[in-house]
């Protein structure tokens, strides 16, 4: 089928490695153009390889994303390269630890939240009103199922994602019909964002007292599963392009699952 998303400018943040990797070859496939944000300059240009090599214009910018300087500095570059068009935002930046609510710090919450929600904040306030002005647009915001059904921890992590989705919701409203605002929620996902040094399995490790692989079996189990497996980031990357293009035209103000089963409401 085709997706219409030839030559279509793409936004991705948090582009360097795991899902927002896996979306911009996804996107690069479709024939869009990316411009990919993050702070790991070295990925990032492995990635601007990658894509090109699959035929798509891609143009990398390097900024911190949990600050508001490092949003727009990062935004305002890929805007100049691309003459100031975007069609589809892509939000996927994030980052967690597993901490128990006692552990977490007014810093503690003030890092998750600047990187896991505020910079979509700031990147929607960039891009929205250049997507005004041209009639048309897609945003993406990438969720997650603890957003929908928290556990004790990490706790500040799931606070950060449920904002992600109200901002979603909010923003669909406003800005249809010419603008869709939809998000994915992914379930565990195996990333950098688990496999890293400090990352998610290494901290779920010192959590459940139990060697990292052992402890994400069994968090695993604890969620009950039905998949009986974590996920892959094309498996996510999937379904981002398919909210971004014209097979989705009637859909905004959704949240997809992309969790193995995870969420056990009915909505």
């Amino acid at each position: 089928m085709d997706t219409g998303l030839r030559n279509k400018v793409v936004f991705i943040t948090g582009a360097a490695k795991g899902i927002g990797r896996a979306t911009a070859l996804a996107f690069a496939r479709e024939g869009a153009n990316l411009g990919l944000i993050d702070i790991d300059r070295e990925s990032l240009d492995s990635l601007v390889t990658e894509a090109g090599a699959l035929g798509s214009k891609a143009v990398c910018a390097v900024g911190d994303l949990a600050t508001g300087s490092g949003v727009a500095s990062a935004i305002d570059e890929l805007l100049q390269a691309f003459d100031g068009e975007v069609d589809v935002l892509v939000n996927n930046v994030g980052a967690g630890k597993v901490r128990t609510f006692d552990q977490l710090s007014d810093e503690g919450w003030d890092r998750t939240l600047q990187l896991n929600f505020m910079s979509y904040v700031r990147a929607c306030r960039k891009i929205l009103p250049v997507m005004r002005q041209r009639g048309r647009g897609v945003i993406i915001n990438n969720g997650s199922d603890l957003a929908r059904q928290p556990e004790p921890v990490p706790i500040d992590y799931s606070a950060s994602k449920a904002a992600v989705l109200a901002l979603t919701k909010g923003l669909a409203r406003s800005e249809a019909p010419q603008i869709r605002v939809n998000a994915v929620a992914p379930g565990p996902v195996w990333t950098p964002f688990w496999t890293q040094k400090g990352g998610f399995a290494d901290t779920m490790a010192e959590f459940h007292k139990m060697p990292a692989k052992e402890a994400v079996e069994h968090e695993l189990s604890l969620r009950q599963l039905p998949m009986k497996r974590l996920g892959t980031p094309e498996e996510v990357a999937h379904v981002i392009v398919f909210l971004a293009s014209d097979l989705s035209s009637f859909v905004t103000s959704a949240v997809w699952g992309v969790d193995g089963g995870s969420i056990r409401s009915l909505v």
